[in-house]
């Protein structure tokens, strides 16, 4: 969602700044705005609507001066897109960026026009720069009416907060929405994402729930929920300086997701030996904890959510344990039993996904014996807050429509299930071929990816095309899930998935030749049912693309374009056929002339409810 940058130098932060929200761009936002002030409190803000570009070239035409400064890119909430409802937010001196939703909000503006504000904005944002200047008014420090202001607030925030009229300082306030700092040599720095300043810092801390701190040049000082002062581990950061640079490719998603091989062979190093999983790679105790796992509770969102759907299959049929699969927004919201010996699965890419989030905290009361993350950014709120995690190691994932990180989720629950089954149901031959299937699987994604130019020429059938169907059996129901999301996210032709078997139960009515159905169909033990499924189509008039395994026997016609996929393990082959799906979408989005990296409406990291 939105993202936020800050500063307190020696130099002039305008650049940096710039920078850091161009890095963030991948979040999603519709406006973007910087407030940046000098020694002698002179104070520019400037607000733009739309890219990053727009605020750059204003930025440099005012040419920017100052060492203290914040910038935001804004995702609609509360209020229209506009300069207006732009961050960051103005009351008097004070100086505001939040990322997150004030719940209370009209309460408080209420409240606040009530002792004589005025308010410029449909934002919830602006009650809290009215609220520290009013606060202030009353306190020895800015820090102090920060801490006053978050006591009052309900809801989601992420904030930064500087008074012009003492520019050496600047303070922040983490509840539900992250924040890290930087830490550098005469200088420090405030982000929504340590990648936002990797061109100026590999130190950061992570700032924990209820974190207030003040940060100046040359110190930092954080304070919990209590208000008690305590310190954050500073760590060097392992992410590739260069991750946000596309590099020789058109788009990020494009890059992303010709980086497979090599992200599915990061996850895979050290983590497999003598046809084993090793268990320590879901942390020290993980063991003694998975030995005595008997059911399995998944909860994710979005992609996440679809790569739990697969993982349920392979925790039931090779690792013998039974397993529920929920959206982390509806596990929130209703009652649930917990089993006996259950251990509560969480996925995300970025570790700070709200609902997912939402719904471990929840989880903890509920008795759960042990929680786990399959995550991709260390430090992050669920790796912390779980008592195993599992590092995805798939680099930084720019684009929106998630690809290498879906496929390093999968890779690892496949793991998780391979280690998990030891204890259970898996035989030591069935977890050898496990491993050996997926130390196969960086090459088998290579060979899959050179057929991205049969793709590209399929994808022209889809130039008018508003609807389309996916189709799969088994595991393989998800990856026609993940594909039809795919497709949707960027190229925004209306897509749906089902299981094949069902399409007598509803779907076969929207079949003629405007709808075209794409089929993912492995030579598996459901291939010939699959087959039946495919004739009910042709026999409606439908129009088929069939990626199906090159030993299965499907042949082209008028009806049906098949595309042969590599032959690969049955343990692997949900991870394989999600390739080509990833690349018809995007193929299509071209042709459809859509935004790939950055699809309306939607954001890389959903950080509020």
């Amino acid at each position: 969602m939105c993202g936020i940058v800050g500063a307190v130098a020696q130099r002039d932060v305008a650049e940096i700044l710039v920078e850091g929200l161009r890095r963030l761009e991948y979040r999603g936002y519709d406006s973007a705005g910087i407030a940046v002030v000098d020694n002698l409190s002179n104070l520019t803000r400037l607000r733009r609507l739309g890219k990053v570009n727009e605020l750059a070239q204003a930025v440099s035409e005012k040419q920017v001066a100052g060492g203290t400064g914040i910038a935001h890119t804004r995702w609609a909430t509360h209020g229209e897109p506009s300069e207006v409802n732009a961050h960051p937010h103005m009351s008097g001196n004070i100086a505001v960026v939040h990322n997150g939703i004030i719940e209370n909000h009209q309460v408080l503006r209420e409240l606040l026009v009530e002792r004589g504000y005025v308010f410029e904005s449909q934002t919830d944002t602006e009650v809290i720069a009215h609220l520290v200047e009013w606060e202030l008014r009353t306190s020895d420090s800015l820090l102090e009416a920060l801490q006053k202001t978050v006591k009052q607030l309900e809801g989601a925030y992420g904030t930064v907060v500087f008074d012009k009229a003492d520019p050496s300082r600047v303070v922040v306030a983490r509840s539900g929405s992250p924040l890290v700092i930087g830490y550098g040599m005469g200088e420090h720095f405030i982000a929504s994402d340590q990648l936002a300043l990797l061109p100026v810092t590999r130190r950061f801390a992570f700032l924990e729930e209820g974190d207030v701190a003040e940060v100046t040049r040359f110190d930092v000082s954080i304070f919990d929920h209590t208000g008690e002062p305590v310190k954050r581990e500073v760590k060097e950061s392992e992410v590739s300086h260069d991750s946000g640079d596309k590099g020789e490719y058109r788009h990020y998603m494009l890059k992303e997701i010709y980086e497979q091989p090599v992200a599915i062979q990061r996850t895979l190093e050290g983590r497999l030996a003598n046809g084993q999983v090793i268990s320590s790679i879901f942390g020290d105790n993980a063991q003694e904890l998975l030995s005595k796992v008997k059911h399995v509770q998944i909860i994710a969102c979005g992609t996440s959510y679809h790569a739990g759907m697969v993982a349920r299959y392979w925790l039931e049929e090779w690792a013998g344990v039974s397993c529920n699969v929920e959206i982390a927004s509806e596990f929130r919201y209703r009652k649930s039993h917990v089993f006996e010996n259950s251990l509560l699965v969480t996925i995300s890419q970025s570790g700070e996904t709200a609902d997912t989030l939402a719904a471990l905290r929840l989880a903890k009361e509920m008795g759960y014996m042990a929680s786990l993350t399959i995550c991709n950014v260390p430090g992050s709120s669920l790796v912390r807050e779980s008592d195993l995690s599992y590092m995805m190691k798939a680099g930084a994932e720019i684009g929106v429509a998630s690809t290498k990180a879906f496929t390093v989720q999968l890779a690892g629950l496949l793991m998780l299930a391979g280690a998990i089954g030891r204890f259970n149901a898996l035989s030591s031959e069935q977890e050898a071929q496990l491993v050996n299937a997926l130390q196969s699987l960086p090459a088998k994604i290579e060979q899959t990816l050179s057929m991205a130019e049969e793709i590209e020429a399929l994808a022209e059938d889809f130039a008018d095309k508003n609807h389309s169907l996916f189709l799969g059996r088994g595991e393989q129901s998800a990856i026609a899930m993940e594909g039809a999301l795919k497709l949707k996210e960027i190229s925004y032709i209306h897509a749906e998935a089902y299981a094949a078997g069902e399409l007598k139960h509803g779907p076969l009515a929207l079949i003629d030749a405007e709808m075209p159905v794409i089929v993912v169909a492995p030579n598996n033990e459901l291939l010939e049912k699959l087959k039946s499924n495919v004739e009910e189509v042709r026999a409606r008039g439908g129009l088929m693309y069939v990626f199906a395994d090159d030993q299965a026997s499907f042949e082209s016609d008028d009806t049906m374009k098949v595309l042969n996929v590599p032959h690969c393990d049955e343990f692997i082959a949900p991870i394989v056929y999600t390739l080509p799906l990833q690349l018809l979408s995007y193929y299509v989005a071209l042709i459809k002339g859509t935004d790939v990296d950055q699809p309306r409406n939607l954001a890389k990291s959903v950080t509020v409810e």
